[in-house]
């Protein structure tokens, strides 16, 4: 699925801390993985876009939260900007069952 910044989705707002973007962003593909029959188990592979790597632990614990082993590939890349200012976006794809 394309990427997810930390929107949220009742207000269209970003959260205040990277730590409530990180979730946000992990929150709102599960919504759409739900939607499918699927979950984070049937993720294969994700890659994590931040503007300043300062943030990696942080939004690396997050993320550890919502996966187990067998973990999907994973690439983190530093980038220059995210729209709209987000600190974190989350890009994901999932196996369909």
């Amino acid at each position: 699925m394309s990427g997810q910044i930390g929107l949220d989705p009742a207000t269209g707002t970003l959260l205040d801390t990277v730590e409530g973007e990180a979730r946000q962003a992990m929150e709102n593909p599960w919504a759409v993985l739900l939607e499918a029959g699927l979950d984070f188990s049937d993720a294969v592979q994700t890659r994590i876009y931040l503007p300043d790597l300062a943030n990696f632990e942080t939004v690396n614990a997050v993320y550890a939260a919502y996966f187990e082993e067998p973990f999907p590939v994973r690439s983190t890349v530093e980038i220059s900007a995210l729209p709209r200012g987000a600190r974190v976006e989350i890009e994901m794809i999932a196996r369909v069952r």
